[in-house]
């Protein structure tokens, strides 16, 4: 175990680097004669003082004021050399204290990782819960960020799926069940810890995850805040359960989950709210599993599903909201799948199919409103797919369709046009079937296709 943990960056040096104390004390000195002299210069001008008096001789009185001012100025020099004495020793006294915390840390750390590489999962859950309050008490950011590495390479390590356990073998299922709770605790912990406000002493937020390689059989992430850090899912593998990261908020960082495998499960982002941040999907395959961002908001960030392929699983963004975001699924290849856009509303976004390959696979924009937005599918290619805006709304939206078409099918039934258009006048290839099925022919105002294409009349 202890050999697979990230190597832990060697201490900095945490000496204070005191400037010498007789250079400390000469700026003090400097420090104070020009304080002083700014106090009489500033009394000066205020009183409206023209000039000093001059005495022919001193009185008694006047030698005695001269003396109380001698030792009042040797005694200001002597509190003054105390107070600098004073503050040095106090850093001094700071700084052993921190060295101190640092010291008990890291022996609290060595021995929270020893408990996490036992054979006994009880005593790993128990470890896993000590280097969750070992990183809310670290004296540092970055000892605390050490803590956290560790619990997510914790995750990383080899792990036996549900699906790979030998038949029958109740022994097997047991340790399964056993390591499968001590896992799903560490991504409770971290959820917990994100869901906190980023001035609360125990948040996480900002900080960096490494969730590469991961094998998830569930995990619960809902309503985390991934903010100002990174999060990385990359080559991690969905098999089995859910993943969820519903209402969970997504802002001014970077989430990707770039080659990843979704190849059963649910992988869930029901709810959650993208704004300023990009999450990353290229690359990544839906093979017969579900990952969904139904009624989520999307403002200002990007969702990239580029390159990804999807085959017999579903890609839904039903009822999401598209704000000045946008969804990118461009160059991706679908076979037998689903892309899901039912009820969604496109306000200002952009979703982008260019390139993509359809073949097999379904498009459903059924019901969807269109405002001000850009839905594009130039350079697709439509073969034996189904696009489906049936019933969808265009007001002041675009959808261009310079697609290639071969036995496709797109059903424009019961579209409704107030300002939005649907262009497919750089359309080829043979011209899909449904697409005017109630009205041969009618073509609907804003809907425009190529001159060959124009339905006969019935």
């Amino acid at each position: 175990m202890r050999g697979l943990l990230p190597r832990r960056r060697p201490e900095q040096q945490r000496g204070l680097h005191l400037w010498p104390i007789r250079r400390v004390l000469v700026l003090a000195f400097a420090a104070a004669v020009v304080a002083a002299a700014a106090v009489f210069f500033i009394g000066w001008k205020l009183l409206g003082a023209q000039g000093l008096a001059s005495e022919q001789r001193i009185g008694s009185q006047t030698l005695f004021d001269l003396a109380k001012l001698s030792f009042g100025v040797v005694a200001g020099a002597g509190a003054l050399v105390a107070l600098v004495v004073a503050y040095r020793r106090q850093k001094v006294g700071e700084d052993e204290v921190e060295r101190e915390k640092t010291r008990l840390h890291n022996e609290r750390f060595t021995h929270a990782v020893d408990q996490l590489g036992n054979e006994s999962e009880a005593v790993q859950l128990g470890a896993v819960h000590a280097l969750a309050g070992l990183a809310d008490d670290a004296p540092t950011r970055d000892l605390r960020q050490t803590c956290i590495d560790v619990l997510c390479a914790y995750l990383r390590l080899p792990y036996t799926a549900k699906a790979d356990l030998p038949e029958g073998d109740a022994q097997a299922r047991h340790s399964y069940l056993a390591l499968r709770e001590v896992r799903h605790t560490v991504i409770r912990l971290i959820r917990n810890h994100l869901r906190l406000a980023p001035k609360h002493p125990h948040s996480w937020q900002g900080h960096q995850f490494d969730f590469t390689t991961v094998a998830f059989d569930g995990g619960d992430f809902s309503g985390a805040v991934f903010s100002g850090g990174t999060v990385n899912f990359f080559g991690a593998e969905f098999a089995d359960g859910t993943v969820n990261f519903s209402k969970a908020r997504f802002s001014d960082g970077k989430v990707t989950f770039r080659n990843t495998k979704v190849s059963g499960g649910l992988v869930n982002f029901y709810g959650a709210m993208f704004s300023g941040t990009r999450v990353d999907f290229c690359d990544a395959q839906v093979l017969g599993g579900k990952v969904t961002f139904r009624n989520t908001k999307i403002s200002g960030g990007i969702v990239d599903f580029r390159d990804a392929q999807l085959s017999g699983g579903t890609v839904s963004f039903r009822g999401a909201e598209i704000s000045a975001g946008r969804v990118n699924f461009s160059s991706a290849g679908f076979t037998g799948g689903t892309i899901d856009f039912r009820c969604a509303k496109f306000a200002g976004g952009t979703v982008n199919f260019s390139g993509v390959r359809f073949s097999g696979a379904r498009g459903d924009f059924s019901d969807a409103e269109v405002s001000a937005s850009q839905v594009t599918f130039l350079g697709a290619k439509i073969s034996a797919g189904r696009v489906n805006f049936r019933g969808a709304g265009f007001t002041g939206g675009t959808v261009n369709f310079g697609a290639e078409f071969a036995r496709g099918t797109v059903n424009f039934s019961g579209v409704r046009f107030s300002g939005g258009t649907v262009d497919m006048s750089m359309a080829s290839g043979v011209p899909p079937t449904g697409l005017i099925p109630e009205h041969r022919g009618y073509l609907p105002a804003g809907l425009t296709l190529p001159p060959d294409w124009y339905p006969m009349e019935a």
